[in-house]
């Protein structure tokens, strides 16, 4: 007996979606259509229907890889494991927005280290921050971990950079309020002169700030005329990726005093 129509396209999508969350990278809409013996016609229409329920995603080639839904399951544990694989399309369009460079920040061991980048797209500024670490209190991503509770000052003085890094912890706590009152963070030569940075928080499922982006340039193309385009192109592309590790806008803890 054949099974109802309601249940069939159920198998069908199924099994499109086993094969996309088996395969060891993204697939192909031919691959997909080849590997479950689906019409085209058929394997179009239920992975559109997957898609839009978050069940598969494209990536920047439109091949098919398991969707936010996935990542917001595997993040219910607090697990890191594909936080850069999610984030990329986003820090690509934070990219081509900008043409800065565009960085992906996490706290380590106290500090804060850069775990995905997008190039700039000019000579000037073309740093390849993955891997380094760097201070909390002069980064702007930094800035942002610690405004909102993911990360804690590690004892001891504040490490002087340049002459425009805050080293007291008086005058970077008055910093750390003006980032969560306007909801991003500047650096402007703190961290190394002539570098300016903006940041903006990552948000997952009930709020915690579990990461942090960011925008960089040198101050002659990030002056005081363009930080606020860029700053808002780097917090909507914050919230957009925040909203794909499961965050709802109103759900945001206050940071916790200690971590201030």
């Amino acid at each position: 007996m054949s099974s109802p129509s309601g249940t069939q396209a159920v198998d069908r999508a199924a099994r499109l979606l086993a094969e996309v969350v088996h395969a060891p990278e993204s697939v192909t809409f031919t691959e997909l259509a080849a590997a479950t013996g689906l019409a085209k016609s058929t394997t179009s229409r239920l992975l559109l229907a997957l898609e839009r329920n978050g069940l598969v995603r494209r990536d920047g080639q439109g091949r098919f890889r398991p969707g936010e839904i996935f990542v917001r399951f595997a993040w219910r544990g607090g697990a890191e494991a594909g936080l850069i694989e999610v984030a990329q399309p986003y820090l690509d369009r934070l990219g081509e927005a900008t043409g800065e460079t565009v960085n992906l920040g996490v706290e380590r061991d106290g500090m804060v280290e850069q775990i995905a980048q997008v190039d700039s797209a000019y000579l000037i500024g073309a740093t390849n921050w993955v891997g380094q670490t760097v201070p909390l209190h002069c980064a702007a991503l930094g800035k942002v971990l610690l405004a909102f509770g993911a990360a804690a000052l590690p004892e001891g003085r504040l490490e002087r950079l340049t002459p425009r890094t805050l080293t007291t912890r008086e005058a970077l706590a008055a910093d750390l309020a003006a980032v969560r009152e306007r909801g991003y963070a500047v650096t402007d030569g703190e961290l190394e002169p002539g570098l300016v940075a903006v940041a903006a928080p990552v948000l997952r499922d009930g709020g915690a700030v579990v990461a942090a982006l960011s925008v960089s340039g040198p101050a002659t193309r990030l002056g005081p005329g363009h930080l606020a385009d860029v700053a808002s192109a780097c917090i909507d592309q914050a919230s957009a990726l925040s909203a794909a590790l499961g965050h709802r806008a109103g759900t945001e803890p206050p940071a916790p005093p200690g971590r201030r």
